[in-house]
């Protein structure tokens, strides 16, 4: 059975402003979807309250994933249900590496799972992080630096796709991912999604631009203004939001408003 993420008619406020006013959106597992639309149309808020930050109240809707409602789940319960947020912003943690940052979220979620397991073997754990890493193709002397701590922008998202990689998710939210790129560290991180996505993964991807579509194709396109979806397509829309703007959907939805 395909898992899906299933967001319905979903209201959010942050403080006493609706950010969010009627989201439904629906990613199967082995789909990939891209959410776009200007700043300040709803695009982030979405993906921290999928996790369940605590500053977004949820005042209308709900998020279905695996039969379950997220709205009920704490957000280490939504992850090791399978879900996965990769941060705009990941924050630094000095003094713990990566290597114990990604051991400890494993045993976290395998204890979940078996509340007796005493954790995945050191020796065990090591192979299945390199193994990730040469996916990758990351050094792996990565794994022995404190997470994000003077880590470039690159870094700091290729850090998030190890993250990824580790605590394979079924459904993953990328949230501008491409933001404080260049060209070449782009193409490396998208790589490194590419190679994760798949059969057993969905992707979500929040961007404002199309430029990180250009290495990772999406199969659905959906555009965000006032805090709706207001538009959905495959990957040609993407290309025709790069060549026309936003606009022309804008137009579009006060023509049906």
């Amino acid at each position: 059975m395909t898992t899906a993420l299933e967001i319905r008619n979903l209201h959010v406020n942050v403080g006493d402003k609706p950010i969010l006013k009627g989201v439904n959106l629906l990613v199967k597992q082995g789909e990939t979807h891209a959410l776009m639309g200007p700043n300040g149309t709803g695009k982030s808020t979405l993906a921290y309250t999928l996790m369940g930050h605590p500053g977004y109240t949820v005042t209308a809707g709900q998020i279905i994933f695996k039969g379950v409602d997220l709205l009920e789940l704490e957000p280490d319960e939504r992850s090791r249900l399978g879900l996965f947020l990769a941060f705009q912003y990941p924050v630094a943690i000095p003094g713990v590496s990566v290597a114990n940052f990604l051991r400890t979220a494993i045993n976290a979620r395998r204890r979940a799972a078996k509340p007796d397991d005493k954790g995945i073997p050191i020796p065990e754990f090591r192979k299945a992080l390199k193994s990730k890493m040469d996916l990758l193709s990351m050094p792996h002397d990565f794994a022995g630096r404190y997470l994000n701590d003077g880590f470039s922008g690159g870094e700091k998202k290729r850090a998030e796709i190890l993250q990824m990689a580790a605590l394979d998710p079924e459904i993953a939210v990328l949230d501008e991912t491409d933001s404080g790129l260049d060209i070449d560290a782009l193409r490396i991180v998208a790589e490194g999604v590419n190679r994760l996505a798949g059969p057993t993964m969905g992707v979500l991807v929040i961007t404002h631009y199309q430029r990180i579509l250009n290495y990772i194709k999406p199969q659905f396109v959906h555009v965000m203004l006032d805090g709706r979806i207001v538009e959905s397509g495959g990957a040609e829309l993407a290309l025709h939001l790069e060549e026309k703007g936003y606009d022309w959907v804008r137009e579009k939805y006060v023509e049906k408003t």
